[in-house]
């Protein structure tokens, strides 16, 4: 039996399926375990099962001399040192494809709350301020007939549009480079430079991998190119925002509203300017976050770990 470390407890029977097979360590605390921790734990461990919240560096696994295989419980790995695994031979998987239209669900979500005002008509009543209906009260823009601009039209994206086309959205899309008409014509989705879309979009929508290239692409300068009623929506990682040009556009009128499933960091702290904007909808994390596809998740983490420690093929490797 191999020894793995687990970083946290999993929804659903993943973790008994590892308990049978291995000896088993759960991180059982609420937080993630702290980097000293986590080098101690993984140590001597042959499988690590790994959360975004867990940064794993060359140090941690140059640490861990036995260490076969890292499973990450997410779609992302911008945690985790992929090429100091390849160096030691250490396999790394994730979990693509299973939160896919959860993911779609949620950002859609956030557009329609931002642009109705919901979280706002929700302190309205719960402060007891609704006295009467009013014709001025909470106005928000038309989602249906807008346009909506999807920056990184990957599988989140596109599974954004289709829900786009049910309200009759006029789709736009960005990408590193223009994707085949069998792709987008379907869609009814239409390339655009960066520069453009932000320009024509009311909404737009980020899921886009975080990389050098795409930290802080949405910063002061991008952001004035958007409408002043635009709101954007972000799902993908927090660091692709600049928070602080964010802050002053949404309180400078230069855009309309925003809102955020990730942070930079995670969690927001309680003094960025963007938790006190009643224009800035936040919740934390929680893309992903159904009981069915929490559960998928868990039993990929499981089969790409399983696989790893005995030498096998992951069965959705990093393909970086």
């Amino acid at each position: 039996m191999a020894r793995c470390f687990v970083t946290r407890e999993l929804p659903g029977p993943a973790l008994d399926r590892l308990r049978a097979r291995h000896e088993v360590e759960v991180w059982a605390e609420r937080l993630p375990p702290p980097y000293e921790e986590l080098a101690a734990r993984a140590a001597n461990a042959e499988g690590l099962l790994t959360l975004l919240t867990d940064r794993v560096d060359a140090a941690l696994i140059e640490h861990c001399p036995v260490l076969r295989a890292i499973s990450n419980y997410a779609v992302g790995y911008d945690n985790i040192d992929v090429p100091a695994c390849r160096a030691r031979g250490v396999a790394v998987g994730n979990t693509p494809g299973v939160l896919t239209e959860t993911t779609a669900d949620l950002a859609f979500a956030l557009l329609m709350a931002a642009a109705r005002r919901l979280p706002e008509g929700s302190r309205y009543v719960r402060d007891g301020r609704w006295k009467t209906w009013g014709p001025l009260l909470l106005l928000g823009p038309d989602v249906h007939g807008a346009t909506i601009g999807i920056v990184g039209f990957g599988r989140i994206g596109q599974a954004v549009a289709r829900r786009a086309q049910g309200f009759g959205m006029r789709i736009l899309y960005h990408d590193v480079q223009q994707l085949p008409e069998d792709v987008t014509g379907p869609l009814g989705a239409s390339y655009r430079p960066l520069e453009a879309l932000l320009a024509e979009a009311d909404f737009v929508s980020l899921h886009v991998n975080l990389s050098d290239v795409t930290r802080h692409l949405i910063n002061a300068e991008t952001l004035a190119w958007m409408k002043p009623t635009a709101v954007l929506v972000n799902t993908s990682r927090g660091p692709v925002v600049d928070q602080v040009a964010l802050a002053e556009a949404l309180r400078d009128g230069t855009i309309w509203a925003a809102a955020l499933d990730v942070t930079d960091p995670e969690p927001i702290r309680m003094d960025d300017p963007l938790v006190g904007l009643d224009n800035c909808l936040i919740v934390p994390h929680i893309a992903s976050a159904s009981r069915a596809t929490r559960g998928r998740m868990a039993a990929m983490a499981a089969a790409n770990l399983l696989a790893g420690v005995r030498g096998e093929p992951l069965p959705t490797p990093v393909e970086d």
